[in-house]
């Protein structure tokens, strides 16, 4: 299969964000290529001129030597059934909530204290 730049695959987008502030800013650029599926994991579809755009975006928010953002080709949308991920525990979704960002340092969680 020979595979052309408006093809749209389906992405797994998955990232571990050291700072705060940057993973706020992650999730709220990944909003424009997806659905939040985790709170830190997005499932897009985007042909290659869209993953491009998405990883030059994200590589201006991160921290290359403390932060991971990974893509994980699912394969081409086009002559895919239904969804093919599944879960367990809590069923699969997507997640409109807005995301709790815990901060560790705050003194409001100082050792002893329960959250």
């Amino acid at each position: 299969m020979v595979f052309t730049s408006a093809m749209r695959s389906i992405y797994l987008v998955c990232y571990d964000i050291c700072d705060p502030y940057r993973l706020a800013k992650v999730g709220k650029t990944m909003l424009g290529f997806g659905d939040r599926v985790q709170y830190s994991v997005f499932e897009c579809r985007m042909n290659r001129e869209d993953l491009i755009r998405c990883q030059q975006r994200l590589t201006k928010i991160i921290n290359a030597r403390e932060d991971q953002v990974m893509f994980v080709n699912l394969g081409p949308e086009s002559g895919r059934g239904d969804r093919v991920i599944s879960s367990i525990g809590l069923p699969y979704g997507r997640m409109d909530a807005a995301c709790l960002v815990i901060d560790h340092d705050s003194p409001r969680l100082a050792p002893g204290r329960r959250r």
